[in-house]
Formats: C-alpha cells, sequence, structure tokens
C-alpha cells in the first residue's frame, strides 16, 4: 500500500433515511417532560428515556447534546482493550495504526455523554483499502441526558485473515442524529497482521 491515505468522502458515510421522516421543532427537556403528564404509558416511555425531574436538571443546552469520550476494541489481544481517545478527533489522523491480529473477533464499544435528549442516534464508519470498501450503520437508539456514561456496543466481527487481507486500512467513523447533527467526525488507521 501506499504511503498515501485513501480518502473517505463524507458522502460515503450518508446514514440510511427514513422515507417521509421530518425533523420536528426543537422544543426543551422542561417542556417536554410537561406534556401529558396525566397520560400513564406516556409517563413511562418518558421515563425509559431518563426524562423525569433530574433529567431537566441535568440537561445542558450549551455545547453538542452528545460528548464522545472514547472508541474500544475488545478482543483477545494479550495486552488488553484498544482504546481509542475521542475528545480530540483530529490528532486520530496521524496516530499510529492500531495492530488487530488477522482472523481474530473483535467488538467495538462507543463511550459518550449525553447531555440533552438526542433522537435515533446512528454509528457509521467506512473501511477503505486500495479502493475497496466496507460500510458498517448501527443504530445506538434516541437517548436523554444523563451525567453517567452510556456505552454503546456493536455487534461482534471478524477481521480478515491471510496474505491478501494483511496490510494497512483506513476508518472514517461518524456519530450523527436523526436530525443530521454530527457529533464524531474521525479518521483514524488499523494495520491487519499475522500477530499481535
Amino acid at each position: 500500500m501506499s504511503s498515501t491515505v485513501p480518502a473517505i468522502d463524507a458522502s460515503e458515510l450518508a446514514a440510511t433515511q427514513t422515507a417521509g421522516y421530518k425533523v420536528g421543532a426543537e422544543i426543551s427537556l422542561a417542556e417536554l417532560a410537561e406534556l401529558d403528564k396525566e397520560d400513564e404509558s406516556l409517563a413511562k416511555w418518558k421515563a425509559s428515556l431518563g426524562l423525569d425531574a433530574n433529567a431537566v436538571a441535568s440537561g445542558s443546552t450549551a455545547g453538542p447534546k452528545v460528548e464522545m469520550i472514547s472508541l474500544t476494541l475488545t478482543s483477545n489481544r494479550p495486552a488488553g482493550p484498544i482504546v481509542l481517545d475521542l475528545k480530540d478527533p483530529k490528532q486520530l489522523a496521524s496516530a499510529a495504526p492500531v495492530v488487530i491480529k488477522e482472523g481474530s473477533e473483535y467488538t467495538v464499544e462507543i463511550k459518550f455523554l449525553v447531555k440533552s435528549l438526542v433522537a435515533g442516534l446512528k454509528y457509521i464508519h467506512v473501511v477503505k483499502r486500495m479502493g475497496l470498501s466496507d460500510k458498517l450503520e448501527h443504530m445506538i437508539g434516541s437517548r436523554g441526558p444523563s451525567l453517567d456514561h452510556v456505552v454503546a456496543k456493536l455487534p461482534t466481527e471478524e477481521a480478515p485473515s491471510g496474505m491478501l487481507a494483511r496490510g494497512k486500512y483506513v476508518v472514517r467513523s461518524r456519530v450523527i442524529d436523526d436530525d443530521g447533527a454530527v457529533y464524531l467526525d474521525a479518521t483514524w488507521q488499523f494495520e491487519l497482521k499475522k500477530d499481535w
């Protein structure tokens, strides 16, 4: 593979859209908590999203609704999980590639903090090598504000194996919501090797 990193265009990271979906008007957590207070089933649904008095108090109106913390690759790696710090995604592009053993099973976990109600949060990534690309889109779901970190665990995957699969790959990861707000847009690399 050449020393240049293949670019991953933003259009390759486009999320699947639901036909007919229209973004609703933005309302505050306090207004949302007060809506239909007498409806018991709606109250249970709001509680499942964390929309109670504590959520209204902890909900932040400043900054992004979601703060990305880390992306973790968990596998049978002897040295333990690989943790990528997402607080400064620009530094990931220049960081040394993460080493992944060919044929190993791994799980991606994304840790984040929800500061305000967010609907339809999705993780999308495109992996590229020598002109070939693979796209993954995973629905994280809707979340209410919380002071606790949230960890979204993606399905376990198996790294490719064989001599032709070995080499450097570029990954562009993105976290967006149904409103189109982007909370993470980071490029990073991994290298598939025969061993850790």
